[in-house]
């Protein structure tokens, strides 16, 4: 038996572990650009573009791949990723701009990975519904 109900602990699952690999390459590249002067919301574009590279293939892959595993990377799928992605970035930029200019640019450091984390249930659900349908 197939269907959404099935498919959805899966889902989850694949999308907490290729989303853990995107955190840490993104927060990676987002810390490493900082440090070496580049500005918060570039660093943090820098970031989310190499995540984002990862992560789209690997979710319309894998993740949210048809019934019969055919894969979701397609041209249609790109382009609402890239909209939807837009908006999460802008969002997840300013947000850490305010805290480098409100804290520090080492507590944007540490508030990276939280801030992804904290849009991550935004994103499963954008993915799943609109990007890979």
């Amino acid at each position: 038996m197939t269907g959404p109900h099935i498919a959805l602990p899966r889902q989850i699952t694949l999308f907490l572990v290729i989303g853990a690999a995107q955190l840490a390459l993104d927060t990676a590249v987002y810390i490493g650009l900082t440090a070496a002067g580049l500005p918060v919301v570039w660093g943090n574009l820098a970031g989310r573009v190499a995540g984002a590279c990862l992560g789209f293939w690997l979710n319309g892959r894998y993740t949210f791949a048809d019934p019969q595993g055919k894969s979701r990377v397609q041209r249609r799928n790109m382009v609402r990723f890239v909209i939807a992605w837009l908006l999460m970035t802008a969002f997840t930029g300013l947000l850490l701009d305010w805290v480098a200019d409100t804290f520090s640019l080492q507590g944007s450091w540490l508030a990276k990975p939280l801030v992804e984390l904290a849009t991550a249930g935004i994103s499963f659900v954008v993915w799943r519904q609109w990007v890979y349908r």
